[in-house]
C-alpha cells in the first residue's frame, strides 16, 4: 500500500484555535493509527506545521481521509503538501 508524506503548514494566526481543537485532532490521529492508516505524526518544533505519514490505497482515498481531520474541518491548516513516498531503508520498509 502506498505511503504518503503529508506536510501541514500552520500560521501564527491559528494558534489559539489549534490549541482548542488539538485534543480532537489528536484523537482523530489516534483513530487513524488504530485503523492502520497512520504510520507516525508530529509537529515541527518551531510550530510552523507537522509531518504525518499515512498509508492509503491512493491519493483520492488519502484526500478523503484528510478532509475528516478536525484541523481541516476548522480550517486551521494554511497549506497541505502531499507526496507519495517510497522508503527503501528503515522502519517503514516492507
Amino acid at each position: 500500500m502506498p505511503i504518503f508524506a503529508v506536510h501541514y503548514t500552520y500560521s501564527a494566526a491559528t494558534v489559539p484555535d489549534r490549541d482548542t481543537h488539538r485534543p480532537a485532532h489528536r484523537a482523530w490521529l489516534a483513530g487513524q493509527l488504530d485503523a492502520g492508516n497512520l504510520l507516525t505524526s508530529g509537529p515541527y518544533p518551531d510550530g510552523s506545521g507537522a509531518l504525518i505519514l499515512f498509508q492509503a490505497e491512493d491519493a483520492g482515498a488519502l484526500n478523503a481521509l484528510l478532509a475528516e481531520d478536525p484541523f481541516a474541518q476548522e480550517k486551521l491548516i494554511d497549506d497541505v503538501r502531499v507526496v507519495e513516498w517510497l522508503p527503501v531503508l528503515g522502519a517503514f520498509t516492507s
